[in-house]
């Protein structure tokens, strides 16, 4: 088994290895590190919350060409970063990276926070959704309250994802599934790139700061101009890759490929993100929120429709593999914070033993 998975995926695997050589032969030099860093983040940040995003936009719009998908979603990323970087002075992190113990741009990289991005990468490769705010912010953070913050925060978007799309599929499933028969009208189409560019807008404005935190919290122009090409590049790839393995999640959930469907998932998603991005600059994890919004929808309609014991244990056999894959990487996150940070280690030290 291991050996077909090696065969299948060797070239990566090879591309997976020379980078973690690469971090560790650059991390000693700050103003390249930097950059490679970031570079690794912005890719993997974006491949790995694709599914959030645009999964489902993808999803549902196989039959539109993939160019015209990259630029749509692409300019809205040129003209949110650049609002931001324009009324933040040069912060291109909507404040997220002003949080307490990442406010402090970084002049001395360890290895394994250049590898951290690294190991999302292979994580994301094989369709397992961590959340990229703790794999990333995680590794600068100065203190271990910011964690908490964090964790908090997303813990309550967790919950508040879940309860409103088990209460909206609940209550409304024989009307959506009135809505989804026979073929979807143009409206549908026009309402869920409305609707897709909108969360596409308040994703980037929470979660910016995973890629941004290798750089400085202030971009100068050249800084701002390699930062938005090299993303909006990225983004192409991403789409003309479909959203790559990843994507395999959105599409095994029910009935994302249909517009309709996926423009009612993205709207409460956008909803539930602006509500918690206005709260207070706290980054947190919006993987835990699309998780806990896809798994009150499942359960939503299983209980709405009555469906058999099977087709329970098939819901909760997925609410169950979304959580482990979230819990997975809030751990490694954890190890990867208490390694790098000393202070981290002192406070659990005084914790534990004093």
């Amino acid at each position: 088994m291991v050996d077909v998975v090696f065969q299948k995926e060797k070239k990566f695997l090879y591309f997976i290895a020379f980078s973690l050589i690469a971090a560790g032969a650059l991390y000693p030099y700050p103003s390249i590190a930097m950059w490679v860093g970031f570079a690794f983040a912005g890719y993997s940040a974006i491949a790995n919350d694709s599914i959030q995003t645009i999964g489902t936009f993808i999803g549902s719009n196989e039959d539109k060409k993939w160019y015209w998908q990259w630029l749509f979603m692409g300019l809205i990323f040129v003209f949110t970063i650049t609002y931001s970087w324009v009324v933040f002075d040069g912060d291109v992190s909507y404040q997220r990276l002003a949080t307490p113990g990442l406010e402090t741009a970084p002049t001395s990289f360890v290895y394994l926070q250049l590898a951290s991005p690294i190991i999302l990468l292979l994580l994301t490769r094989f369709r397992i959704p961590v959340s990229t705010t703790f794999m990333l912010l995680s590794v600068f953070t100065a203190t271990s309250g910011t964690i908490l913050s964090m964790i908090n925060k997303s813990i309550a978007g967790y919950f508040v994802a879940f309860f409103s799309a088990l209460v909206i599929y609940l209550v409304l499933t024989k009307v959506i599934k009135r809505f989804i028969k026979g073929k979807a009208h143009i409206s549908w189409t026009v309402a869920q790139w409305v609707i897709s560019g909108f969360l596409w807008y308040t994703w980037l404005a929470q979660d910016l700061a995973n890629i941004a935190v290798y750089l400085p919290r202030q971009l100068n122009v050249y800084e701002f101009l390699t930062f938005t090409l090299f993303i909006f590049l990225g983004l192409g790839f991403l789409f003309y890759k479909k959203g790559d393995k990843i994507q395999n999640i959105i599409n095994e959930k029910s009935e994302v490929r249909d517009v309709r469907s996926a423009t009612i998932i993205d709207l409460v998603y956008a909803i539930i993100l602006y509500l918690f991005k206005e709260v207070n600059n706290i980054p947190m994890s919006t993987t835990w929120v699309f998780v806990g919004l896809l798994a009150g929808r499942e359960l939503g309609m299983r209980l709405r429709a009555q469906d058999s014991p099977v087709k329970f244990a098939k819901t909760f056999n997925l609410i169950g593999k979304d959580i482990l894959s979230v819990a997975i990487g809030l751990t490694i996150s954890i190890i990867l914070a208490v390694a790098i940070n000393p202070v981290i280690q002192e406070e659990l030290y005084n914790f534990f033993f004093e």
